[in-house]
Parts: structure tokens; C-alpha cells; sequence
């Protein structure tokens, strides 16, 4: 049951977690890229993953609306090696916050202030990403425990998360939505930490083709050109 959660004592974690957790969030602002893979044909995933590395991003989220995608992270994550940082996304309960880090969900990404996911996420070991667009929204969910906060939607421009900074500069934002290859730098120059892309970079509406993971890889080393240019700015 969700009210029987308690709250984390983050004082009692070991440092072997505490250096765990680090290692995951510096790896996420070091890419400052998360790929969303959402509603992928299971079979396509493996050979999407692949597309992505090979171009240059290797932190991952797979959306657990998507089909078999608790299957799909627990197989990944037993083929992840130091280049792939894998995380579960749209966890809307507890329950599916607990079942994706036991699939090896490394983070846990929800569209919203949750208090309940955001504690068995760090009850569990993992670094909670929870989605919030209000200031209010924002604040608290970093009070509760957010290690990074998904600004969704960042559709509104990059404005409004240089805006969000000047009163939190503290807080550890990843605009998410509405991102692309036109105004990524934009973004990123705000101070965001990172940002999560989704069709602009894996439209799994198209057919999974060899032309088409040939084409996937050549966008995703752009995107990873626009990181590399921003960290030269």
C-alpha cells in the first residue's frame, strides 16, 4: 500500500550507495541527453539502443507505457555495460517505481510531482527524476527528494527555464518536450543539466529499417555535436 511507504532516511544510506547514486547522476549531466524510447516495437529495441551508442547517447529512457517494458529494461540492463545508463519513464505509482528498479532501472522519471514515487525511488536506491512545471511544482519536488527535476512541458521556451533558475539556481533542472536539434543549444545554455528528447530523436512511429537505425545514428551523433559545441560556449 502507497501510505505504508516510508519516508527515505537519505542519512543512512552506505557511501557504496551514496557513490553509486553520484556516479549515476554525473554520468546523466555529463551527456546532459536523455533519449526517450517510448512505445517501440520490443523486438526494434535492442537494434534502437544500438543506433543511439553508436551516435553518441548512451543515457536511456524507456517509458513504461511502452509494450513489455519492464522485460525490455531487465534485458537491456543485463547487456549494459559503462556506456549505457538505463532508467524507466511515465511511472506513475510506487509500485511501478519498485518493479522498474528491480528490472534495473537506474533512475525513475514520472511526468509528475509524485510524493509517493519519489520516496520508494530513493527507498530503493535509485535517482529520482520527477516531472513538475509550476515553480511551486519545482521547489517542492526537489524538497521531497527529486535529485533532478524534469521541467515538462519545456515546450514554452528555453526562456522559462532561464527564468526558473534565477530564483533556484541550486536545483538541478532537465527541460523535457519540445526539444530539438534547432534549439538544444538554447537549452542548454540556460543551465540546464540536461535534457530529455523524445520523437525528435526516436520516432517509433516509423518503421525500423536498416536505412532507418542508419539515419537514427547520424542524428543522434548531431545531438551529441550540440553537446560537445554548448560545453565549448
Amino acid at each position: 500500500m502507497l501510505a505504508d511507504i516510508e519516508a527515505p532516511d537519505f542519512d543512512a544510506r552506505n557511501c557504496k550507495t551514496k557513490k553509486f547514486l553520484m556516479s549515476v547522476i554525473n554520468k546523466i549531466k555529463d551527456s546532459k541527453i536523455v533519449a526517450i524510447i517510448r512505445g517501440a516495437n520490443p523486438p526494434d529495441v535492442k537494434n534502437i539502443v544500438m543506433a543511439l551508442l553508436n551516435g553518441g547517447i548512451r543515457i536511456l529512457e524507456i517509458t513504461l507505457n511502452s509494450p513489455g517494458a519492464l522485460s525490455i529494461i531487465e534485458e537491456l540492463s543485463e547487456l549494459a555495460d559503462d556506456r549505457l545508463v538505463l532508467g524507466a519513464g511515465t511511472v506513475l505509482d510506487a509500485n511501478e517505481a519498485k518493479d522498474a528498479i528491480s528490472a534495473g532501472a537506474k533512475f525513475i522519471i514520472s511526468p509528475s510531482v509524485n510524493p509517493d514515487v519519489i520516496t520508494a525511488t530513493k527507498n530503493a536506491g535509485a535517482i529520482s527524476i520527477p516531472g513538475a512545471f509550476t515553480a511551486t511544482e519545482i521547489y517542492t519536488a526537489y524538497k521531497m527528494g527529486g535529485d533532478i527535476i524534469k521541467v515538462f512541458p519545456a515546450s514554452v521556451g528555453s526562456q522559462y527555464i532561464r527564468d526558473i533558475r534565477g530564483p533556484f539556481p541550486h536545483i538541478p533542472l532537465m527541460p523535457t518536450g519540445g526539444i530539438n536539434l534547432q534549439n538544444i543549444q538554447e537549452y542548454l545554455q540556460t543551465g540546464a543539466v540536461a535534457v530529455g528528447i523524445g520523437t525528435a530523436l526516436v520516432d517509433t512511429k516509423k518503421k525500423v529499417t536498416e536505412e532507418y537505425l542508419s539515419e537514427l545514428q547520424t542524428t543522434t551523433a548531431k545531438f551529441a555535436a550540440e553537446v560537445n559545441n554548448s560545453s565549448k560556449k
